[in-house]
């Protein structure tokens, strides 16, 4: 009985003495109690190069959890792939990225100065070698544009309602379409011409001469073309700014464009010459209320006269290239569309002398 209890007391000892030379000398401290870590174990190869490791106890088997140092980037790798800190939100490097460049040698990466990233896109600069006579001539059209054309536009959007403006507008609108139809041909565009005579026709049956769009309601595309456009799109792409008095903004071209569009005008057509410079009056009045939309943000421009040059010059040149290049209107800003908007005054809307042809 001895011998058999001696035999069971060697054997424990022995397994005693193999679990501690497995678990390398460590030493587990008291459990922790339920929801809380365990108390780490401490190695006892202290020469370890290693990262240190703590052992993790949650009342089940205990999990081993690495703690190691932030790792150094590696070639080509900026502090930020690495794992350091991001960037404040205005681009510029955070104290902690300051830092962590200090201890592993390593430079702060600086978006803006970054040699990797592409040019910044370059707007194309207005042709204006004319610019102080247009600027001149752009305070004597704002001059006017306060004391008579602003005033007049103002009582008639309080005096004439929503529905008879609407109305004058489209009537406007489609007795230019025969010469946007003219001018599409000439830019070989007949889809273009086609849709501008068929707007017309519409337009000027089922409308009622023009007072009414039925044509947009049977979704008839609306773009209007030029002989100033035409001009463009014949080979005469770059043509100096001018201003013009009281037409405004146009080019050299343009005014070459507008010479070739008179003649074909409804309006200019009439025998009446009371009848015609009251239309033709009354065109400007709506066409300047058209831009009310846009004062206030000419109002607030630091400077007024290059906003509305550039603006306009980057809506006549997608005007003339735009459709043939494939660009998405719906990407484009609204100073671009070729809508309502934003027109500028037209040949046909200058009264002209009683009696003149």
């Amino acid at each position: 009985m001895f011998v058999r209890s001696h035999s069971l007391l060697g054997a424990l000892l022995a397994l005693l003495l193999a679990g501690c030379a497995g678990t390398g000398g460590q030493v587990r401290s008291d459990p922790a109690p339920a929801g809380t870590a365990g108390a780490a174990t401490t190695s006892a190869a202290g020469t370890d190069s290693s990262p240190a490791s703590a052992t993790v106890d949650t009342g089940d088997t205990p999990q081993a959890a690495a703690v190691t140092a932030p790792e150094r980037p590696r070639s080509g790798e900026t502090a930020a792939d690495a794992g350091a800190p991001p960037a404040n939100g205005n681009g510029a490097p955070t104290q902690a990225e300051v830092d962590y460049a200090a201890i592993y040698g390593e430079e702060v990466y600086d978006p803006i100065a970054d040699p990797t990233l592409p040019d910044p896109a370059q707007m194309p600069a207005s042709y204006d070698p004319w610019e102080p006579f247009n600027r001149r001539m752009h305070r004597f059209n704002n001059a006017i544009d306060r004391t008579i054309a602003k005033p007049l536009a103002t009582a008639y959007l309080e005096v004439v309602p929503r529905p008879v403006r609407l109305g004058v507008r489209n009537f406007f609108h489609n007795l230019g379409q025969p010469v946007s139809a003219l001018n599409a041909l000439l830019q070989g565009k007949p889809k273009q011409a086609g849709h501008s005579l068929g707007r017309f026709m519409v337009n000027s049956t089922l409308g009622i001469g023009g007072i009414f769009d039925p044509a947009s309601d049977a979704e008839i595309p609306n773009r209007s073309e030029d002989f100033g456009q035409t001009l463009g799109v014949w080979g005469w792409e770059r043509s100096r700014y001018l201003e013009l008095p009281l037409f405004g903004p146009r080019t050299v071209r343009d005014v070459f464009g507008m010479a070739g569009d008179a003649p074909l005008s409804p309006t200019r057509q009439l025998d009446d010459n009371h009848i015609r410079i009251f239309l033709q009056g009354l065109q400007l009045v709506d066409v300047r209320t058209q831009l009310m939309a846009v004062d206030r943000m000419r109002e607030g421009a630091a400077d007024e006269y290059a906003l509305v040059r550039d603006a306009w010059m980057q809506r006549r040149q997608y005007q003339i290239h735009g459709d043939r290049e494939g660009d998405d209107d719906e990407l484009l800003p609204d100073y671009l569309l070729d809508d309502e908007a934003n027109p500028t005054v037209p040949i046909d809307a200058m009264p002209v002398i009683p009696g003149t042809p």
